[in-house]
Order: C-alpha cells, then structure tokens, then sequence
C-alpha cells in the first residue's frame, strides 16, 4: 500500500504530535497516544485470527452450502442462520464487514446479509450477557423481540429499495464499483 503525500504528512504530524505530547508531558496529547496503542493492540489481538477464520470459511464452506441455507430461496432459516452467526461475532464491525463480504461471495442473500451486519451490532453474546448483567434477563429479551424483527424487516426493504432502483453488484473478482442508478 503506497501512502499519498497528504497522508504521510498527516501520518508524521500526528507522530510529531504525540513524541512533543511525551516530551512535554502534555496529558490530551499523552492520553490519545495511550488510547491509539490500547487501540492498536486490541485490534492485532483480534483482527489477524478472524481473517485465518474468514479464510477457512472461504475454503471449507461450499458455496452450494451458503446458497442453501443464506441464499434466495432460503426463507425465514436464513434471517434466522444470519442472526445466530452474527451472534457468535467475535471483532464488531472489523470482523463482521469481511464476513458478510465473504458471505455475499458464496451467494448469500443481500437482505440476509444486512440481517447479519445490522443484527452483529446488537446480538453478540458477551454484549447481551453483560447487558442483562446491568438492566436484567427480562430488558435484554425484550430489545431482542423487538429490535431483530425491526432489523429482518428493515433488511428486506433495503434489498426490495435498491433493486427496484436497479442495484446490481458485480461479481467480487471484477474491479469495477457497483452503482445505484
């Protein structure tokens, strides 16, 4: 990846920044760079296994398998088969964007692929059990019933809008941009 010269000056000002920040004990300057390397290390610790995970998917799952049970003639199961993987996304947004992209390559539906990213922001179990900690079992049960219906529904309207606009994705392996007329 070759780096533009605007930001590589971006790049060594923010560098510049953060030693004059240590060099000067100033506190902002000190807790951004305390906050870009907790940040930093979190995301080695979690981005490079999911990727091997993504990759084993991408050569252990058939594509006939995906199609069966995410594809277009999968019904309510694949909602369903979306939200439960979503649930088990270790990584946020990080994790779950390679894995719908990889999800799309093997012939997934796009609306089951928008159950799967909009439902891997409310559903992943640490967060639920954390939240049912805090606000109770019986808090958490009721945003689920009401928010994956909203986020089912809201997924196959996003899918019915764009392709009636005439949305077409290209096959992953081309270079070109799809476009929303």
């Amino acid at each position: 990846m070759k780096l533009s010269k605007r930001n590589t000056v971006i790049l060594v000002a923010y560098a510049i920044f953060l030693a004059v920040s240590f060099l000067i004990e100033f506190k902002p300057g000190q807790q951004i760079g305390l906050n870009f390397s907790s940040f930093a290390l979190t995301m080695l610790r979690i981005v490079p296994p999911a990727f091997i995970l993504i990759g084993l998917f991408e050569v252990w799952v058939k594509r006939e398998t995906v199609e069966k049970h995410l594809g277009e003639d999968s019904g309510i199961r694949g909602y369903l088969g979306a939200i439960l993987l979503s649930s088990t996304t270790v990584g946020g947004i990080y994790v779950a964007f390679p894995v719908s992209y990889s999800l799309y390559k093997k012939g997934a539906r796009l609306s089951v692929i928008f159950t799967y990213l909009s439902s891997a922001a409310i559903t992943r179990i640490p967060m639920a059990i954390f939240e049912a900690s805090l606000l109770g079992i019986k808090f958490t049960i009721i945003r689920f019933l009401v928010s994956l219906p909203l986020v089912i529904l809201s997924s196959i309207l996003l899918e019915k809008y764009l392709l009636q606009r005439g949305f077409k994705m290209n096959h992953p392996d081309k270079q070109k941009v799809s476009t929303v007329k």
